[in-house]
């Protein structure tokens, strides 16, 4: 009864303040995903990528949470992967007078069986969260610290300040860093620390952030001189409020889209140390690995090689392209001239008027 007095005694002003404010909000959630769509199918390779990207970060998902969710459930768990990544198809077919474990590709093992036996397209699959963790992982730390540096660089440089003298500091810790290819410094970092995933992603992580530092810094540049940031300061804010909600907001596009394609890069970076042999442990499923191991084998036995391969090159493809078209849609004008090439076509389409093609 008491619940029911409340609700009966709300102010209907507030009620309907409430309700006005949810629908404002659906409505504008609504406009943004119709511009998206349209955005999307005038960039056919936007759209491929955003779809690759989702049915590999759906699957990564997938191959992580279903063992361990059926593990709860039902006490055992169920594997997404057609094979165990690490089970041996013994015994192996002889062939003359050679036992040959590295059986084509098949109706029963999509990628073929490599040398040892195993399930290549298993393997492949169980590779799938490690890479595709490494790269967001590297690319998420290098963006947060080093934008967060690049931010403090570029906003407080003034000359002759505290503010100016710690932004002198970053720019020249990161120009040592930068001083080096970051691959060759990557690889010597990982041969120092160790064979192992976590010294290796360690190793990325020191040469990668100072990237960050450089583009964040830059975009803060150009911004902090707009007429806005020049008119929010004459009017009495605080450069705090400043940072956040005028020079923050305004460079997350650059720093999203270069995040995007980053993973990739991270991933190939990767990829290269373990196949030079420095990075995850031997029997870990992982696609650089896998190339080193199978290096030998290429003309022999191709599909141990090509699988792995293919799932690298799929992979960064899909960020790519992702990436590049965040930043048409992110960018103002951009999205607004994709969003005019799309709609002549819609409205015709919407209006039953057939839409003639030349051949």
């Amino acid at each position: 009864m008491s619940q029911t007095r409340g609700v009966e005694s709300a102010d209907p002003s507030a009620v309907r303040q409430a309700l006005t404010g949810v629908g404002r909000r659906v409505r504008i959630l609504r406009s943004w995903t119709r511009s998206l769509i349209t955005i999307l199918r005038a960039n056919p390779l936007t759209l491929f990528g955003f779809i690759l990207v989702l049915l590999i970060s759906v699957t990564a998902f997938l191959l992580v949470v279903t063992p361990l969710t059926t593990q709860a459930l039902l006490g055992h768990p169920v594997r997404l992967t057609p094979h165990d990544p690490n089970e041996l198809f013994l015994p192996c077919p002889v062939i003359g007078n050679e036992t040959v474990c590295a059986q084509p590709p098949s109706a029963e093992h999509l990628f073929g069986t490599d040398r040892t036996g195993r399930d290549v397209f298993s393997r492949v699959l169980a590779a799938l969260p490690l890479d595709l963790a490494i790269g967001f992982s590297v690319a998420g730390i290098s963006l947060i610290l080093g934008g967060l540096l690049g931010l403090v660089a570029g906003f407080w440089d003034k000359p002759g300040t505290i503010g100016g003298f710690v932004s002198a500091s970053i720019l020249r810790v990161t120009d040592i860093f930068l001083a080096f290819p970051s691959l060759v410094l990557a690889l010597a970092i990982a041969a120092t620390l160790g064979r192992g995933t976590v010294p290796s992603v360690l190793a990325i992580l020191v040469t990668w952030w100072p990237f960050y530092v450089r583009l964040a810094r830059g975009e803060v540049l150009a911004v902090k001189h707009q007429p806005y940031v020049i008119a929010a300061r004459a009017a009495g804010v605080s450069e705090t409020k400043i940072l956040t909600r005028h020079v923050f907001r305004n460079i997350l596009e650059p720093l999203v889209v270069y995040f995007t394609m980053d993973v990739g890069t991270v991933l190939v970076v990767f990829s290269t140390i373990s196949f030079i042999g420095i990075g995850v442990p031997p029997d870990t499923p992982e696609w650089g690995a896998m190339i080193e191991s199978y290096g030998d084998f290429l003309l022999r036995y191709p599909w141990m090689v090509i699988a792995p391969g293919l799932a690298i090159f799929l992979t960064v493809l899909a960020f790519s392209l992702l990436g590049d078209g965040l930043r048409d849609i992110l960018d103002p004008r951009s999205r607004r001239a994709l969003t005019q090439v799309a709609a002549p076509a819609t409205a015709l389409v919407a209006s039953g008027v057939p839409v003639r093609t030349e051949a």
